[in-house]
């Protein structure tokens, strides 16, 4: 079972969210030829206040 992760900043919409990972399943069925129900999708939301780049908090950009 085919399981991705995707990590972002908050503020996306239901919407936006649904049309990622309906594309994102039709590409993973696509390139590892399995069927969509075992492909799992976990989105996380990571403040900017605990994402880091450079030494630096996003937040602080």
């Amino acid at each position: 079972m085919p399981v991705l992760r995707l990590e972002m900043h908050p503020g996306r919409t239901p919407e936006q969210k649904r049309n990622f990972v309906r594309e994102a399943t039709k590409v993973v069925v696509e390139t590892l030829v399995c069927p969509p129900e075992s492909v799992e999708i976990i989105i996380t939301e990571v403040p900017k206040e605990a994402w880091a780049v450079a030494g630096k908090l996003k937040s602080d950009s």
